[in-house]
């Protein structure tokens, strides 16, 4: 597992030089991303050199356009898996306002003016500096005469169609997560701290953690799934409710709220993964409370009939 660094530490600059390095956010870290981050490693090798993987410490739309960003992971969990994809180094970059205003020469500058990579690989449309005016042809200009290779490359496609960020959220948000996973290479997932909730499904026999999640992280469609919670480590089945009930509508943000089947101790307080593997059906109001348990208790069965735990 490679160590996380932040770039303006010295000593983690240095893993920089002579490098090859894969530079970009690398939301959700999908099969694109792996291949690109691939590329890089395979040149390292080549070279005899470092692979690192270059990235920013939070989207840059989470500072310009909030109001409209769903990610495929928070910020912690992106690094984690940056830094289990094989590379050596995962150099994170702090973005502020004020680093976004530098031009993209400046923004070069600052980033390899020191310490410089033999080679940086980016996706194609990879675009940097104030008002995203840098190109690839921007670093390749930058890059002509330091010796600093720039590899471009187009995003690996499925069913004819680009792997994208956007495109994952697109399915997530239309309920198709099992595709949506097909394009990640693994389970899409939440991470959230266990807080308390009204306890409407403990009052009919359903004890659910309850995860709040920030509007960002709500790029899954509301509705009901088949899942994985993962606790301490251990993996148990999970029938997740993502989204407001129209049972049980709240002011609150909308929540995600896991029945991990065949756990019964405390989570209030602690922080759990919840996988999503299967679209079971969307929120439903019933017409009675017996309705209501009925159809839980139909989803609950299917998750344990059809989620294998080995």
């Amino acid at each position: 597992m490679a160590r996380v660094s932040s770039i303006d530490a010295p000593a983690a600059a240095r893993a920089l030089e002579g490098a090859s390095c894969a530079f970009g956010v690398f939301d959700g870290v999908h099969k694109g991303h792996a291949y690109l981050i691939g590329q890089a490693c395979d040149e390292a090798q080549q070279l005899g050199a470092s692979s690192v993987v270059l990235t920013f410490d939070i989207d840059p739309d989470e500072l310009f356009h909030p109001e409209r960003l769903r990610k495929l992971q928070d910020n912690g969990s992106r690094m984690e898996m940056l830094a289990s994809t094989g590379v050596d180094h995962v150099l994170v970059i702090p973005f502020t306002r004020e680093f976004a205003a530098r031009s993209p020469q400046e923004f070069l500058d600052h980033l390899f003016g020191v310490h410089l990579p033999r080679a940086v690989h980016v996706g194609s449309n990879f675009r940097f500096g104030a008002k995203v005016a840098g190109t690839v042809e921007t670093m390749r200009s930058w890059a002509q005469g330091r010796q600093m290779a720039v590899r471009a490359h187009d995003l690996v496609s499925k069913s004819g169609e680009p792997i994208s960020s956007t495109r994952i959220r697109l399915l997530l948000a239309d309920g198709q997560v099992g595709e949506a996973n097909g394009l990640l290479g693994h389970p899409y997932a939440v991470r959230g701290t266990v807080r308390e909730g009204r306890h409407d499904g403990r009052r009919f026999g359903f004890r659910t953690a309850n995860l709040g999640l920030t509007p960002a992280l709500r790029a899954l469609a509301d509705g009901v799934y088949a899942g994985y919670a993962l606790v301490d480590g251990v993996r148990y089945r999970a029938a997740v409710s993502m989204g407001e009930s129209p049972m049980f509508p709240s002011q609150e943000t909308a929540s995600c709220e896991a029945h991990i089947l065949d756990f019964d101790g405390d989570l209030y307080g602690k922080t759990i993964d919840v996988e999503f593997h299967a679209w079971l059906r969307p929120m439903m109001q019933f017409a009675d409370v017996d309705e209501l348990v009925r159809t839980v208790e139909g989803n609950i069965a299917w998750v344990r009939d059809n989620m294998p735990l080995s």
